[in-house]
């Protein structure tokens, strides 16, 4: 089966970045409503420092925007963006996941071997490099298959 003509490397990797920015945005809503919460007397806020959920923003960043237009130079219509929004909701969404697996591996990890990573042996250093190296695979894996999923509108 050949490979569909309009998904080529130059693409997806406009589409990869517009979906970073994407986050970089969200991430921003979610900073804001998190220091909220941290700010009330009564929260009980307790997780990794991404708040209790991921926030999507699709509202797009200068840089974003600049993406889009190199991405998609003719605009989409209705039902094209509503299914590219749709993408980059659900990457929002497996980013913050993501995101809160490496954290969550960072604290375990640490809890077991201390915070020094000067002090790590060899073998501790390795299951810590090889254990980040895991999951920003996936992540990367991940952010391609979203971004080829852009680059095809």
């Amino acid at each position: 089966m050949p490979e569909d003509p309009r998904l080529d490397l130059n693409r997806t990797d406009l589409a990869r970045e517009l979906l970073r920015e994407a986050v970089f945005q969200s991430r921003a809503k979610q900073a804001a409503g998190t220091s909220l919460a941290r700010a009330e007397s009564d929260s009980k806020l307790r997780n990794c420092g991404l708040g209790a959920k991921a926030a999507i923003e699709l509202g797009l960043s200068d840089k974003g925007l600049e993406l889009a237009a190199r991405l998609w130079p003719v605009p989409l219509h209705a039902q094209a963006t509503a299914r590219c929004e749709q993408v980059i909701a659900e990457w929002i969404e497996r980013q913050d996941a993501l995101d809160r697996k490496r954290n969550h591996f960072l604290r375990d990890f640490r809890a077991a071997n201390g915070f020094e990573r000067a002090k790590y042996t060899a073998e501790q250093l390795s299951a810590f490099e090889s254990g980040l190296e895991r999951i920003n695979a996936d992540e990367d894996r991940q952010r391609t298959l979203a971004g080829e999923q852009l680059a095809l509108e």
